[in-house]
């Protein structure tokens, strides 16, 4: 089958390419189970010092590394070169602390001696998505790595440069061959690939639609998966919150990557004090954002990534409006060829839109008026997605008692917008998923959580 590349800027043809056919899916598997046999024996050290050499190399790299993602999904190119950052930093974290994190833990029984080992599994499948088209990869390949697992990647049709500047790196700096392959495949391949007895578990970072069908054949076949869905993330501004702070970080969180992060803020629950001033703030401040070139370092966010979710968003939007929701700014597709899409804000969103049930994909804010905080906090939950969550206020103990104790969601912030951190895990709860990546917790997804007991003879 043959894949069309199209230039979110401008529209254009960029290349074509083919995915593998069946007999090269069929290698790409043996060789995989094959390159595991040997990998899982190589000591800690040794995987380190490989994950370290590809650190290096990916901040050698930087400059191309994101020329490619930005042309391929239109992000920014200063986010595309901090995005290969942080993979490198992931991996560094990974070379520092995968041995010591997967440590033998001593349990007391009756045995002699008894204990936790954590043994690889196997070859692990990633199907990764398009807009962080490094770092996803990075953070669920860098501890599965590190543990023993080899890799087979299934990325994203629309980067498929992003790809395979991925697995040249894994190359150059050293890694055995096989370990770390990349299949191109259309999901029924896909879902034949997680079936085969040589796949051990897998992985999937994208919408709760793919998730879905990922569960369910993964649990046919009785594999391991773990899974990063959407969001629809609400942001709590309570009547105490430092209205000009807040809003900065609002406005950074939701035009972030184009707004096309799974923890991006999309939901704005604002208490009735603050309700009428952040709005006009958050007006002024997603207006102030330069909607431009994505190689022109003057620009804060570029086009989406394809013309389809740009049209998708666009609905989202209309049938907001259609049911009450006041159009502030932005809304219209430009009159252009690419997948642009401005700045836009809603406002009186409420439960039974698009802006309020559905997840935004893209730099559309939706505000929200709460009376109260317990309120708000109501407002906050109720939704299908549990990923990320943040409460604004200068009460900062109060402002931890709700992110710990109240909001529902994986990762909850207080006085901060959501991001991922390598040494915290990251994840989600109902349609957003379930497993944990990065961590410890990350590293002990994709491993045999092995009980050994000893009596002595």
């Amino acid at each position: 089958m043959s894949n069309t590349l199209i230039n979110p800027a401008d529209g254009s043809e960029l290349k074509s390419y083919e995915n593998h056919t069946k007999a090269e899916v069929e290698d790409i598997l043996e060789n995989s189970h094959l390159a595991y046999k040997s990998w899982k024996l190589k000591s800690f050290p040794e995987r380190a010092k490989l994950l370290n050499r590809i650190a290096d190399l990916l901040e050698e790299n930087k400059a191309e590394l994101a020329r490619m993602a930005t042309t391929e999904m239109g992000k920014v190119l200063r986010e595309s070169v901090a995005e290969v950052e942080k993979c490198a930093t992931v991996c560094r974290y990974y070379a520092e602390n995968g041995e010591s994190f997967l440590k033998n833990l001593s349990l007391e029984s009756d045995a002699d001696r008894s204990y936790v080992r954590w043994n690889p599994l196997g070859p692990v499948l990633a199907i990764m998505p398009w807009n962080f088209p490094y770092w996803q990869v990075f953070r669920f390949s860098a501890p599965a790595l590190m543990a023993g697992n080899t890799v087979v990647l299934k990325h994203a049709p629309n980067v498929p440069g992003c790809a395979r500047l991925i697995q040249y790196l894994f190359k150059k700096a050293g890694f055995p061959e096989n370990v770390f392959s990349l299949v191109f495949a259309d999901n029924d391949t896909a879902n034949d690939i997680i079936s085969d007895k040589r796949i051990a578990a897998v992985t999937l970072t994208g919408s709760t639609r793919a998730g879905k069908a990922v569960a369910e054949t993964a649990g046919r076949n009785l594999k391991k998966c773990v899974l990063e869905l959407g969001g629809s993330d609400p942001y709590l501004i309570l009547d105490d919150a430092p209205l000009d702070k807040t809003v900065d970080a609002c406005v950074t969180s939701r035009l972030i990557n184009g707004g096309q992060s799974c923890v991006a803020a999309k939901r704005f629950i604002v208490t009735e004090k603050n309700y009428d001033a952040f709005l006009e703030k958050m007006i002024s401040g997603m207006r102030s954002k330069k909607h431009g070139d994505p190689f022109d370092d003057s620009s804060d966010f570029g086009p989406m990534a394809r013309e389809d979710l740009r049209d998708t968003l666009h609905k989202q939007v209309t049938k907001s409006i259609e049911k009450g929701a006041k159009l502030h700014l932005g809304g219209e597709v430009p009159d252009k060829p690419g997948a642009w899409y401005p700045s836009t804000v809603l406002s009186d969103v409420k439960p039974g839109m698009p802006a309020f049930d559905e997840e935004l994909f893209g730099p559309v804010a939706a505000i929200i008026k709460a009376k109260n905080e317990d309120e708000a906090i109501e407002l906050a939950n109720q939704t299908i997605y549990g990923l990320g969550a943040a409460v604004f206020t200068s009460d900062t103990k109060k402002g931890e008692k709700i992110a710990a104790e109240k909001l529902e969601a994986g990762c909850c912030f207080v006085n901060e917008f959501v991001k991922s951190d390598p040494r915290l895990p990251f994840g989600g709860i109902r349609e957003s998923g379930f497993g944990r990546e990065l961590s410890h917790f990350g590293i002990r997804e994709f491993v045999n959580v092995k009980t050994v007991y000893v009596k002595e003879g």
